[in-house]
């Protein structure tokens, strides 16, 4: 991302956008994540860098925060798009002190709660999924024998 110059004179700072806890600077859209933007978000801009810039910019404006308050996996965009994301630390991006900044990767996006009403609730939402796959697979070895 873009460096930043800091108050001292000469002395450069990787740009970085603080999210909780983490210090984020730079972003990866994973092959998954980009099927599912495609798939469940836009049809229009899908390069990785579409993607990458626009999470970016939700990132430095603020937009982007937490789904739930003590985990730190899911994430929601304006209130309405959620999507996975993991991070890392980076090897080549440091602040002043030598701390590493992070890297976000994101995983997938899950879609937008105004079209999926089912997305207001994850852990509901997971806990169905699992049991209608299950139920799926009992039915199909049920037809197998």
């Amino acid at each position: 991302m873009k460096d930043r110059t800091t108050e001292r004179w000469s002395t450069y700072e990787t740009f970085h956008v603080q999210l909780g806890d983490k210090r984020v600077a730079d972003i990866i859209i994973t092959n998954h994540a980009k099927e599912r933007w495609t798939a469940r978000v836009e049809s229009q801009k899908t390069g990785y860098e579409d993607i990458a810039d626009y999470v970016w910019q939700c990132l430095k404006q603020g937009r982007i925060e937490s789904y739930y308050r003590n985990e730190e996996d899911v994430y929601l965009i304006d209130d309405d798009l959620v999507f996975v994301a993991e991070f890392t630390d980076s090897e080549k991006d440091f602040d002043l002190a030598g701390m590493p900044l992070h890297k976000m990767i994101v995983v997938t996006f899950l879609g937008r709660m105004s079209e999926t009403i089912e997305l207001r609730d994850l852990k509901s939402y997971y806990s169905w999924l699992r049991h209608s796959r299950r139920m799926t697979l009992i039915k199909n070895s049920r037809k197998r024998k």
